[in-house]
């Protein structure tokens, strides 16, 4: 794939950069020429600089916009996703798979900066991608802002000078921080087909929504809400090159009705694990609705469903 997921982001950095009034975004360089965007620690930030998030993370490679939608007698802003390169622009980039950790810094790390650097390389292989490119943009998700340590750790293991890193910041207590969870609605179906055995590079094309809820300032409140709006108010399509039984198979134990405490808010459930997520059970990770197309056959699978009550709950309505 001669594609440079790097460079295709860059239009959405660029973006942000040259308009940082109008995303209410804070730009700042460090001392080694990397790049910081705030879109949510201390600047504003917005819905608008969310989709650019959304976009940078899934490497350029994904349309997202804005949309209001019902979920039963519920109207809530939603994100729309939809992508032709499922494999690369959702596991190879969106997936928060770089743990980035530089002394007392750690950011859970998403982006086309990934495929330079290659974290995590097993994810990579998997997809069957890596980027070459002088650029690298990365979205970490921190309530503190990286040091120029991390800047220059960061460059050294994309290969590119930190001159040429752009790193954006993100939390979950934030009206971008939001949209952007919500907006990894297809990564998190994919990644949870994925996990159940499906090569992601079966999946042609996919597609999805879901609600964004309103930022509260406790980022674990915010987190568990955002979660909540995935699990509960998240659906996906996917297009995937693999036998009917199989898909049905899989369909079958993919969506949040497969999750034993479904029902339950992330919260609540967080709460029960002293709020370890590695101590979840796999089945939590993933959405609402999951649909699958036999690409062969034309064929329709489909599983799971909205649950708006769940939704009004986790919102206080």
């Amino acid at each position: 794939m001669a594609i440079s997921v790097n460079k295709l982001a860059m239009k959405s950095v660029s973006e942000l950069l040259n308009n940082p009034e109008e995303y209410r975004v804070k730009v700042e360089k460090l001392p080694s020429g990397a790049t910081v965007i705030d879109t949510g620690l201390e600047a504003l930030g917005g819905y608008l600089a969310g989709l650019r998030l959304t976009e940078i993370c899934l490497g350029g490679l994904a349309q997202c916009w804005l949309t209001y939608q019902a979920y039963g007698d519920l109207e809530m802003p939603s994100i729309v996703v939809v992508t032709d390169h499922p494999a690369v622009s959702l596991l190879g980039c969106q997936l928060a798979g770089w743990m980035v950790k530089i002394g007392d810094f750690f950011a859970p790390s998403s982006g086309p900066a990934r495929a330079l650097a290659l974290k995590p390389r097993k994810v990579l292989e998997k997809v069957g991608y890596k980027d070459d490119y002088s650029e690298a943009a990365i979205v970490m998700e921190t309530t503190k802002k990286p040091t120029d340590e991390v800047a220059q750790q960061v460059a050294r293991d994309c290969r590119v000078d930190p001159k040429n890193l752009y790193m954006l910041l993100t939390t979950t207590a934030s009206m971008a921080g939001s949209v952007q969870v919500s907006g990894r609605v297809v990564e998190t179906g994919l990644y949870n087909l994925e996990f159940l055995g499906l090569d992601p590079k079966k999946v042609v094309f996919a597609s999805g929504c879901a609600p964004i809820t309103p930022p509260h300032p406790d980022v674990g409140i915010s987190t568990a809400k955002e979660e909540d709006a995935l699990l509960y108010g998240g659906t996906a399509s996917y297009v995937i090159e693999e036998e009917e039984s199989i898909l049905k198979e899989m369909l079958s134990k993919a969506s949040a009705a497969a999750w034993a405490d479904y029902g339950k808010l992330s919260y609540e459930a967080l709460k029960v694990v002293n709020f370890d997520w590695s101590k979840l059970d796999p089945s939590f990770f993933t959405i609402g609705k999951i649909a699958a197309t036999c690409k062969t056959t034309g064929k329709n699978f489909s599983n799971g469903k909205v649950n708006p009550e769940a939704l009004k709950r986790s919102i206080e309505l």
